[in-house]
């Protein structure tokens, strides 16, 4: 008999310790709702405070380590504005509801069973727990993002001398969003068939500026299990031709600009070519706003509906001309699985209501010193072009990459419209690439 018991004590316990962690309903009101309980704060930091190279040290553990190096370098000053909610839409938080704690890791990084839709892993991470990073690994790849569908168009691309400010290149691109499976919001739900291939996701991109690129194409599928690799199709439309990347290509530079297809969204990679470990929970400052309320851009062709974009300022013209609020962050470190890998980390600071990895990146070369500096700047989308009201995300609105070793950078600006008329499943087929100019 006590034999028996001494078998049972390591499961009873194991069964303990899982309910004992089992996300409640709780969980994800805090989790979509992080300031239920007030907004952050930071001893100093008020709305309006304007930090830059003469003050930056006071709020150096309120920013990522390398928006700190920038300020410092007296690269840019950074508007403080007010911490604002950015609600998720209600399908999500009720597909979360709905499928809580029905999400299991598997025994290697990349596996996950029993997901349905919403947030895997709603619970707040521990960083007692081994597989916090994991979690919100998976959080990131099912997050809402651009919810289930969404264009970019235009988006205009440019690469800057970040010491004389010179313009090197524009290109003018359509970027097209689709999630294939576990969809919430539009139709169709949950799943877009035929889709044999178990296709999650897929991001479609086409060149229309200038003439030596126009109608380049770059087709990413990925696929809903993550041990399969991405399939990744180019197509130059000089050579008429798609050809598909081999896995090495996406971390190369992408058309010459500072950002490998990798980058792409903060990460674009899977989960398995990570390896993720949760290191706190902290107030950082992220590049949060209301477009509507931003000083915008002058100096950029004039949209028919009045469409103004995100202004750029600072050195080299690298820098939004906004506000960046205090949120609530996970810090996540991701070291890639491939020892070749031209990086040797990535370290994000997720914004927890939102759960992208794109509001502030720190990205370090082979040798561990710092090399570039990513960040989205997100609009609310109540307060972006009228077809983004109610989307319930964060909406892509403009981008910095800063090489700081080579002293060159990459802005990117958005005009993003959820809208699932622009976003037909055949776009994201290699078929469609051959369609010709």
């Amino acid at each position: 008999m006590k034999k028996q018991l001494k078998a049972l004590l390591p499961m009873l316990v194991a069964g303990f310790m899982g309910s004992a962690m089992a996300a409640t309903e709780a969980d994800v009101e805090t989790s979509f709702n992080p300031y239920k309980a007030g907004m952050p704060s930071f001893p100093g930091l008020t709305v309006g405070t304007v930090i830059n190279k003469a003050n930056v040290d006071q709020f150096k553990d309120a920013l990522s380590v390398g928006v700190y190096k920038l300020i410092k370098d007296g690269m840019f000053e950074m508007k403080v504005g007010a911490t604002t909610q950015f609600t998720i839409n209600k399908p999500y938080v009720d597909a979360t509801k709905a499928n809580l704690n029905k999400a299991k890791l598997g025994a290697k990084t990349g596996e996950l069973t029993g997901y349905v839709a919403g947030r895997p892993f709603p619970e707040e991470p521990d960083a007692k727990d081994p597989n916090a990073g994991d979690k919100l690994a998976w959080n990131y790849k099912y997050g809402v993002n651009w919810g289930d569908g969404a264009i970019i168009s235009p988006f205009y691309w440019k690469y800057r001398n970040l010491q004389t400010g010179q313009v090197e290149k524009t290109i003018k691109y359509d970027f097209h969003f689709l999630n294939f499976m576990h969809r919430v919001k539009d139709a169709p739900v949950p799943d877009i068939t035929p889709n044999p291939s178990g296709i999650y996701r897929a991001i479609y991109v086409k060149a229309n500026e200038p003439q030596d690129l126009k109608n380049t194409q770059l087709l990413i599928q990925r696929f809903d299990d993550d041990s399969k690799m991405d399939d990744a199709y180019l197509y130059l439309g000089f050579q008429r031709r798609v050809r598909r990347l081999a896995q090495g290509q996406v971390t190369d530079s992408f058309l010459g600009s500072d950002l490998m297809i990798e980058d792409f969204e903060g990460y674009n990679g899977r989960v398995s070519d990570m390896k993720w470990t949760f290191k706190g929970t902290k107030n950082v400052l992220l590049p949060l706003w209301n477009h509507d309320e931003l000083k915008l851009a002058t100096d950029m062709p004039v949209e028919a509906d009045g469409y103004k974009f995100v202004n750029y300022s600072g050195q080299g013209g690298c820098f939004f001309d906004a506000t960046w609020q205090l949120r609530k962050v996970y810090v996540l470190e991701a070291v890639p699985v491939n020892p070749n890998h031209p990086i040797s980390k990535r370290t994000f600071y997720m914004d927890a209501q939102l759960q992208n990895l794109n509001g502030a990146v720190d990205i370090y070369d082979r040798k561990g010193e710092m090399w570039k500096v990513f960040s989205v700047g997100k609009s609310n989308a109540d307060h972006h072009l009228p077809i983004n009201k109610g989307a319930g995300i964060g909406v892509d609105d403009a981008v910095i990459m800063v090489d700081v070793q080579s002293k060159h950078c990459t802005t990117a600006q958005f005009k993003g419209q959820v809208d699932p008329k622009r976003n037909p499943a055949n776009l994201f087929q290699v078929q469609n690439m051959r369609g010709g100019d």
